[in-house]
């Protein structure tokens, strides 16, 4: 318990360092790389049938080759609503939505896409001492 309470104390510090050399406006932190993309899917109203029943089966094998590739890191199933949310190991919205667009869903017109690029925590720089 007592390590808890240190790790908690730590991440609070860090927080407040964090923020207090944050620049008011987050367009002038430093830059980072874009390192995975968060694919975040609905279906759409050609797959809200029982035609997505049907194709379920080669979706999920497609799906499979994806994690299997290293595309896909992390999937999640929506809570709000039929879809997916996909955690990608791509650098580009771009290279995500050719691999998805190539699943059976997407083929059909099924499934859409939201994709969000993300990368490393980019305030974490303000930790680091000044490069001379």
């Amino acid at each position: 318990m007592r390590l808890l309470k240190s790790i908690f104390g730590f991440l609070f510090v860090l927080g407040g360092l964090v923020s207090a050399q944050a620049p008011a406006n987050p367009s002038s932190l430093p830059t980072v790389p874009t390192t995975k993309v968060l694919a975040i899917g609905s279906v759409t109203a050609a797959g809200a049938g029982a035609n997505r029943v049907s194709i379920m089966p080669q979706e999920v094998s497609a799906t499979v080759r994806l994690y299997l590739g290293g595309k896909i890191d992390q999937w999640y199933v929506r809570k709000d609503k039929p879809g997916v949310v996909f955690l990608m190991n791509v650098s580009t919205p771009d290279e995500a939505h050719e691999l998805l667009e190539k699943l059976p869903l997407g083929v059909a017109g099924m499934m859409t896409f939201d994709l969000i690029p993300v990368g490393p925590l980019s305030p974490l720089n303000y930790l680091l001492p000044k490069e001379k």
